[in-house]
């Protein structure tokens, strides 16, 4: 992929990433690190090429299969909730979709283990990682609803995908100090939580409202 396909021109360009990154500020969004990330990969190349010119509008993409590519600030609030609290080794991510959110949370973690039911979303996320050069992500197709138990436990989880309740075997998978974040609830009632393995027992924080696809289990 040529360097000016990423850098991107009109409104996939650097001054079109800025405004979106002022956006985020004004919303909250204060992680330093987080905000440089979303100002530096380029969303445009993670949606079709019709949509290109939307891949920086703070608003979720159709990416095909019945998912999307996550709202920008949505991806922006759970990258920042899942660092706080300290640096990450081993990161889980349930939901790999177009790969967007690994490449964002790649370089601000040791590394990240990703799974994809899709199939077809699975390959798409692994040829752009690999044309982004991002070398420390570990893709699997498979079900994320059982976690990835030969390489637990891990010390943030993300998911991307809403479950009616929280999933104890991801839970079962956090390690000490561990901190999971995910969209919990039915379609229009969903929240946003974050669960931190304390020695006292799990600690459950509400982060506000969300809006996600259901957590399915199984492949596709």
């Amino acid at each position: 992929m040529s360097d000016s396909r990423l850098a991107g021109i009109g409104m996939t360009s650097a001054r079109t990433r800025d405004r979106l990154v002022q956006r985020l500020r004004e919303q909250g969004i204060a992680n330093l690190s987080v905000l440089d990330r979303v100002r530096n990969v380029p969303r445009h190349i993670f949606v079709d090429e019709a949509l290109s010119s939307r891949a920086y509008e703070d608003t979720a993409l159709p990416i095909g299969f019945g998912q999307t590519i996550s709202q920008p600030y949505i991806v922006a609030r759970m990258t920042e909730a899942l660092l706080e609290g300290g640096p990450l080794a081993r990161v889980l991510e349930i939901g790999t979709g177009c790969g967007y959110q690994s490449a964002v949370l790649a370089p601000l973690v040791g590394r990240v283990y990703s799974i994809e039911r899709i199939e077809a979303l699975h390959k798409r996320a692994r040829a752009r990682l690999k044309e982004l050069q991002i070398r420390n992500v570990r893709l699997r197709h498979g079900d994320g609803a059982q976690g990835w138990k030969s390489q637990a436990p891990f010390d943030g989880i993300l998911v991307a995908a809403a479950p009616l309740t929280i999933p104890e075997t991801l839970v079962g998978q956090l390690a000490a100090g561990g901190r999971l974040i995910m969209p919990v609830g039915p379609e229009g009632e969903q929240q946003l939580v974050r669960l931190t393995r304390r020695e006292q027992g799990i600690e459950r924080r509400v982060l506000g409202p969300v809006s996600f696809v259901p957590l399915l289990g199984g492949v596709g």
